[in-house]
């Protein structure tokens, strides 16, 4: 830390308008701390304080109006004594518990986390907006819906104008119009009730018990039954049917099958899926499904590829014969593993079941 001694401004009856300087050397470590931030700030050095609490602040400035002039003695030993107590900190851990969940976020089961949250009734530190504005819109459109006109327009304001626009298309035509019209009239909301509806939100967004999966039950047991042997999932499917059906529509609609490729693949996304697959592995599929129910998909994949690359193929599935069941279901597994790998990655986009109609 560089010498502050020399910088110091000179405290004289003349410059302050004050009598001459006089303070008893045992001072309060309130004191101290007012003449260390006076006389950083009289170095022109920004600082903030907002991290510390309210009281701290207002007992801080409070302090500081009381104080009139120091001696200069005064201001060197509070100093050389701050300097030191620096020196001597190895490690420091302050703001309790709150302070600690913050520094481990991320390191720590994050279902613990907020249990310690709600069990030490400590909330979230740092601007509440911050973290609304960091949400997905699904996890903040619950919220949106159950707020008053008011306090949602409040929250469209904050939000990112691409956020705030999704949020909006994912609500009903008519709470829609109310909550824009409410936004044109929140210019006179002031910044400390702004404030109190962020801190609000945070407080029923961290409410809401962590989800154990990020996907729900029908993403879940849709990813399952892609993978799983044709007749293991008509079973399973069946199945559905009797116990749940809206249940298993939903999973339909999840679920990508080699079946399901002419209907929901682009044609000119074929051939860049092809090109990720194995020549072997992509004959073999396409010759164990070409004697029965998938036979449109075999012919799909054939005329949307080169047609000297599809004349190939088809020699290939001649020469190749009768495909034994278990190779054929692993090689159009790995087909539709393929798909499934550029539509995450965004390299090809399934065809909406509405565009199909």
């Amino acid at each position: 830390m560089r010498d502050l001694t020399p910088a110091l401004p000179p405290m004289t009856e003349t410059n302050i308008g004050l009598p001459a300087p006089m303070m008893s050397p045992a001072i309060s470590r309130q004191q101290k701390a007012a003449i260390i931030v006076r006389l950083v700030l009289s170095e022109g050095t920004k600082l903030s304080l907002t991290d510390l609490p309210e009281e701290m602040q207002q007992d801080l400035t409070m302090q500081m109006g009381s104080m009139r002039s120091v001696s200069r003695e005064t201001v060197v030993s509070v100093v050389e004594e701050f300097i030191a107590e620096l020196d001597s900190i190895g490690l420091s851990f302050s703001g309790g518990l709150e302070a600690a969940l913050n520094t481990l976020d991320g390191a720590i089961n994050p279902q613990m986390a907020e249990r310690l949250r709600r069990e030490g009734g400590v909330k979230r530190g740092g601007d509440p907006w911050e973290r609304i504005m960091g949400l997905e819109a699904e996890r903040l459109l619950p919220v949106l819906e159950d707020e008053s006109i008011e306090v949602a327009a409040v929250m469209l304001s904050k939000l990112n104008v691409s956020k705030a626009a999704e949020l909006l298309g994912m609500l009903p035509g008519q709470q829609a119009r109310r909550i824009t019209y409410a936004v044109s009239q929140t210019s006179g909301v002031t910044p400390d009730a702004v404030q109190r509806i962020g801190q609000s939100l945070a407080t029923q967004l961290d409410s809401v018990p962590i989800q154990a999966f990020d996907d729900g039950p029908v993403e879940r047991v849709g990813a399952i039954l892609n993978f799983s042997p044709a007749a293991t999932r008509d079973e399973v499917l069946a199945g559905l049917d009797e116990d749940d059906k809206a249940f298993a529509s939903k999973v339909r609609k999840a679920i990508f099958t080699f079946a399901n490729i002419p209907a929901r693949i682009d044609p000119r996304d074929v051939p860049k899926i092809t090109r990720g697959i194995d020549q072997a592995v992509l004959v073999t599929a396409l010759a164990a499904a070409q004697a029965g129910a998938l036979a449109e998909s075999v012919e799909f994949i054939l005329a949307n590829i080169s047609k000297r690359m599809a004349e190939g193929m088809r020699d290939e599935m001649g020469e190749l014969g009768k495909v034994k069941e278990a190779d054929g279901e692993e090689a159009m597994s790995a087909v539709v593993a393929e798909i499934r790998e550029l539509e995450a990655a965004g390299e090809v986009f399934f065809v909406a079941e509405d565009e199909e109609e």
